[in-house]
């Protein structure tokens, strides 16, 4: 996270390691070790990194313009999308199951999607959107078959902690 904030939306180490409840130092340390693996091989092979890319790319691009049908044809239609609730406005459900519900729950959070960011979130294409230079959650997808079978929309601190994100080849 350390590096995507410094080197993505340049945000100083002594503002980011507050976040992170490390030093700067420690923080500059991270961002280094992440820039390593930025270069290092992904999780998956380039042709799924590359399809696992498109399917997250046509679901930002739907988020985005609020397009129901986009977002429709992007979901599988058993997805899950779970979040935890510091990541969504009062009274919206953590989990919800079917593409129509997930669809329709991904449409009110439109606003916050313009937001969002590509990057690799463990190896594989997720988003990170990110706030006044502060990470306000990170979403993680499962792609099967070309769709959405799943998202994990995280925001709490700790489980930000131990998510590894790095910038998507071609993106640096």
């Amino acid at each position: 996270m350390a590096f995507v904030l410094h080197d993505l939306f340049a945000v100083p180490f002594a503002e980011i390691a507050p976040m992170l409840g490390r030093s700067a130092a420690a923080t500059k340390k991270l961002a280094s070790r992440a820039r390593l693996r930025v270069h290092a091989p992904a999780r998956i092979g380039p042709a799924e990194l590359a399809a696992q890319r498109a399917v997250v790319s046509a679901f930002l691009k739907a988020a985005r313009e609020g397009d129901l049908d986009e977002l429709l044809a992007v979901l599988a239609p058993e997805v899950v999308r779970s979040a935890d609730p510091a990541a969504l406005p009062p009274g919206m459900a953590t989990l919800v199951r079917g593409a129509a519900a997930v669809a329709e729950g991904t449409i009110v959070l439109r606003q916050r999607s313009r937001e969002a960011v590509l990057v690799l979130v463990d190896g594989r294409p997720g988003l990170v959107v990110v706030l006044r230079g502060r990470p306000l959650f990170v979403v993680t997808f499962t792609v099967r078959a070309g769709r959405v079978a799943a998202y994990d929309v995280v925001a709490d601190p700790d489980r930000l902690a131990g998510l590894a994100l790095a910038l998507l080849p071609g993106d640096q």
